[in-house]
């Protein structure tokens, strides 16, 4: 066992718990039990799974080692970015062929499937399709701008190439030098999102338990068999959907899987309200933005008008402390509108990162499936992952999911990938300075 947090109530509180109402309910699983799908982990993948099983009327059962929405899920920047954050359209059709190429739609239409569900369910999570935009931080990565442009309009998304004009006009910022954007992004309540789905799986007859992690997970033929704390469970088809979290409360659930993803601690930061004043000219369209540095730069309002951002730190010691000037000063150097910046909230959640920055898709058995490795990207993507696992263990072939499964890769001394990773922000920063 790690030392993660047990409870939200021992993390840094975010704005989106002081803002979001509870999800009531939840109790933690005991006896034996039995059921046709269990899923592992109630976070975005974990619950979009589940609600599209009940759509589909199959039986499903939920469990989680602390609550929905508790991981990354909960407490991310709300963010829908219908891209991943590395490899490119050409480059997934390259490795992966005619998967790799239902991937890319998979992932163009991930903005908008989540948009639509969110409709189509009524759930109140603050979700607003203002688009996403991607600006430049130095001319020579112009050509990255270009070069996504080109490739995603090959594949029918509805992108465009933003110069440095329209730019200042689109963030009210000089400091990027154009780039580009996708209207069907925008940006959400993640953490209203979860458990809103949530609420969504239960109406609809899914049970959903919190408290209650998975020690362990065998194959009995023909069953898959979870074990948990006071409770067995034998299910027909299973799925994993842990992500940074696989291995917080058992090392014995998919070891190998846990093992090739990284936890990276990310920070996030929501400012006191900007003025009226400012927002017509900072963002005026309230677009989500997260830009070409390695030390990312993002932000987008929430429905409050706070700008939400966030920041980096190799040593997370009084992280709060030291993020606030630091983050503070940066947002007055790209917005000199926005006026002395402070900070009401600041906290902090693990995002699962590979050594290649692509999601890995695993089949862990007959109707037993696997994934980690959001890389930052995981709101929508997680969201139509879980629906392509709820097709898959209803009987669609694997060979016309949208999904390129590969063999688990761990990463060579975890352990200590885990405990360097946070030094590559100064390589990021190195980067940064130069032209490319």
């Amino acid at each position: 066992m790690t030392n993660v947090p047990q409870r939200l109530s021992d993390l840094p509180q975010s704005l989106w718990a002081a803002v979001t109402p509870p999800l009531a309910g939840l109790t933690h699983l005991e006896g034996m039990l039995r059921t046709d799908v269990l899923v592992i982990g109630a976070g975005f993948t974990g619950l979009s799974a589940a609600l599209h099983l009940r759509r589909m009327g199959a039986e499903v059962m939920v469990v989680d080692a602390v609550e929905p929405g508790y991981g990354a899920s909960g407490r991310n920047n709300g963010q829908v970015i219908p891209t991943l954050s590395r490899a490119d359209p050409d480059m997934l059709a390259a490795r992966h062929g005619e998967t790799g190429e239902r991937f890319v739609g998979l992932l163009r239409d991930s903005a908008d499937g989540l948009f639509k569900l969110v409709a189509e369910e009524r759930i109140e999570a603050e979700a607003e399709q203002t688009g996403w935009v991607q600006p430049v931080h130095s001319p020579g990565r112009m050509k990255i701008a270009e070069r996504r442009v080109r490739e995603w309009s090959k594949r029918g998304a509805p992108v465009a190439l933003i110069d440095k004009a329209a730019m200042a006009a689109k963030l009210g910022s000089d400091a990027w030098h154009g780039g580009w954007w996708n209207p069907t992004g925008g940006h959400v309540n993640p953490l209203a999102l979860a458990r809103g789905m949530a609420r969504a799986v239960m109406e609809r007859g899914g049970q959903i338990f919190s408290d209650s992690p998975v020690l362990a997970l065998n194959r009995a033929a023909p069953m898959w068999v979870a074990t948990l704390p006071f409770a067995r469970v034998t299910a027909r088809a299973v799925i994993v959907a842990t992500n940074a979290y696989t291995d917080a409360f058992a090392h014995l659930l998919t070891p190998d899987i846990a093992r090739e993803v990284v936890p990276v601690l990310s920070w996030q930061m929501a400012t006191a309200p900007i003025s009226e004043s400012a927002r017509r000219v900072v963002m005026p369209e309230r677009t989500a933005v997260s830009d070409t540095h390695g030390e990312l730069y993002f932000m987008r309002y929430d429905a409050r008008h706070r700008l939400v951002t966030g920041g980096a730190l190799v040593n997370p010691r009084n992280g709060a402390a030291r993020l606030k000037p630091y983050i503070g000063a940066r947002l007055q150097r790209l917005f000199p509108h926005v006026g002395n910046v402070s900070f009401d909230y600041v906290w902090n959640g693990y995002v699962g990162m590979t050594t290649d920055f692509m999601p890995r898709f695993h089949a862990l058995g007959p109707d037993g499936y696997a994934w980690v490795g959001c890389n930052g990207r995981a709101v929508g993507l997680s969201l139509a992952i879980g629906r392509e696992f709820a097709r898959a263990v209803t009987g669609v072939a694997r060979r016309d999911l949208a999904l390129p499964f590969t063999a688990p890769e761990p990463v060579r001394f975890h352990a200590a990938a885990r405990r360097v990773a946070p030094l590559m922000l100064m390589e990021y920063r190195r980067r940064d300075r130069r032209e490319v």
